[in-house]
């Protein structure tokens, strides 16, 4: 009997021993799973510094590379001069309201009109845009791009000084903006061909002629400037950003822009190339084609989004049509506009890799577009204008 008592004893002992290293087991699993995920979360977030670091240093090296002797090739104004120039900074010289301030009709000494961007408003992104603006355009020269003649950083005023543009933003005369200082003309077909000709010029000169490539990043129809007969020029280089030396390669960086510009790559990953641009030239193109706005969603279910809606239009050659602007009223050739739409369609394509070099869009285009440019449809302008300038960052 004592025999039976004692093996329950040391069975019951065996048992409790055993649920307790079992507890002990389970406890130490946990306790270990814990400390996994603690560890993978602690890895995780040093790679994510890691890689915001890495960009922080890239977006830093970028405007290292980006040092140049400023004063080279551009006049240093004091704010006296562009004082004198803009009248006082009259209000009735105001042209135009770029993101960090206001921007001025003016005249130099030497007599030529000049567009004065005056930066009233402080901080690290008006810093930063001021100075790649600067330091970009110092070393960037190309009949395609609009020019900066000087700058002033005097006593806390920092102003940049443009060349003039008498017919201002290719948005304003595709549709008409409130507020705006130019009196809309309405672009036929021939000048629509030949300001996308060197639209495109502008960036292909950027992409291909500069090392590393500029990306432009804020490419739209109100950064394409136009004198008074009716050339365009490439503007506003606050956003702007050096792209990789390696071919295929990328930078990456915050995601900005304007909505219904921006490539779909870039805004799902931040990740940031040439054919970012080539994106948003489609969709200029499109405008140039439709003369509509790139989102518009008070338009009908299927249409509020320009690419959305053409994109199934731009290679079927009898609906290619029904998306042309009324206000060209057949002036177009049919042969021109397909070959237009599907330049548009190929740059507007989802995936990056299937869309064209600016190079070879350039070269697309070329033949489309008469030498001896017919203004008589034009119209002219007198009013005066200046780039819109966005805010940006060197260091977004």
């Amino acid at each position: 009997m004592d025999d039976d008592d004692g093996y329950r004893r040391k069975a019951k002992i065996a048992v409790v021993a055993m649920v307790v290293l079992a507890s002990m087991a389970v406890f130490a699993l946990f306790v270990a799973f814990a400390y996994y995920c603690y560890i993978r979360r602690k890895v995780s977030m040093r790679r994510q510094a890691q890689k915001a670091e890495d960009a922080n240093l890239n977006e830093k090296s970028d405007f290292a590379n980006l040092q140049v002797v400023a004063e080279k090739g551009l006049k240093v104004f004091t704010f006296k001069q562009l004082h004198s120039a803009t009248g006082g900074f009259s209000k009735s010289n105001v042209i135009g309201h770029g993101g960090f301030g206001l921007v001025y009709r003016g005249v130099l000494s030497d007599g030529r009109k000049a567009a004065i961007k005056f930066m009233d408003q402080a901080g690290k992104q008006g810093e930063e845009e001021f100075k790649v603006e600067v330091e970009l355009l110092s070393r960037l020269h190309s009949p395609y791009l609009l020019a900066l003649l000087g700058y002033c950083s005097d006593n806390n005023h920092k102003l940049l000084v443009y060349e003039f543009m008498a017919n201002g933003g290719l948005q304003e005369h595709l549709y008409p903006v409130s507020n705006s200082n130019v009196m809309p003309v309405q672009l036929d077909w021939e000048t629509r061909l030949s300001i996308a000709l060197e639209a495109a010029k502008g960036l292909e000169y950027l992409h291909e002629h500069v090392s590393p490539p500029v990306i432009h990043r804020d490419f739209k129809s109100s950064n394409i400037l136009l004198d008074k007969k009716f050339h365009a020029k490439v503007s506003d280089f606050g956003l702007a950003k050096l792209g990789p030396d390696r071919a295929g390669g990328h930078v990456s960086t915050r995601v900005l822009g304007t909505q219904g510009y921006v490539a779909p790559e870039y805004a799902l990953t931040g990740h940031l190339t040439t054919k970012s641009d080539v994106y948003s030239y489609g969709v200029v193109l499109l405008e140039l084609l439709t003369g509509r706005v790139p989102v518009d969603m008070k338009r009908p279910p299927g249409e509020g989004v320009l690419v959305s809606w053409a994109l199934p239009l731009l290679t079927d050659r009898e609906k290619v049509v029904k998306i042309m602007d009324p206000a060209l009223e057949g002036q177009y050739s049919m042969k021109e506009v397909i070959q237009v739409a599907a330049i548009a369609a190929m740059c507007v394509q989802p995936e990056a890799d299937y869309r064209p070099l600016m190079a070879d869009v350039m070269q697309s285009l070329v033949p489309l577009v008469k030498t001896q440019r017919s203004t008589s449809r034009v119209g002219t302008c007198s009013s005066f204008h200046s780039p819109k300038l966005s805010p940006g960052s060197i260091s977004s």
